[in-house]
């Protein structure tokens, strides 16, 4: 199985890219390049965290109304091997 990423390693990646992007030595077209994929890193995070938000939110509500066979099935929590 591939590798299972966490927020944390997230968080990591980011300080990484603020890192690079706080290199006096980058100039010209490498600074812009640097600042594209910046851009694309932060785009990307920010979806994985607004998917968090809603597994969050989705766990949030089965905890309050239990399961219901209203639920979506993109919202459904976990495998399915606990029913």
């Amino acid at each position: 199985m591939g590798t299972k990423n966490k927020l944390v390693d997230l968080n990591n990646h980011l300080f990484e890219e603020l890192e690079r992007l706080n290199d006096e030595s980058l100039k010209g077209e490498a600074l812009q390049e640097e600042r594209e994929r910046a851009k694309s890193m932060a785009n990307i995070a920010q979806t994985i965290i607004n998917n968090g938000e809603l597994a969050l939110k989705a766990q949030k509500h089965f905890d309050e109304y239990g399961k219901t066979n209203q639920i979506p099935d993109i919202l459904q929590i976990g495998d399915g091997k606990n029913e």
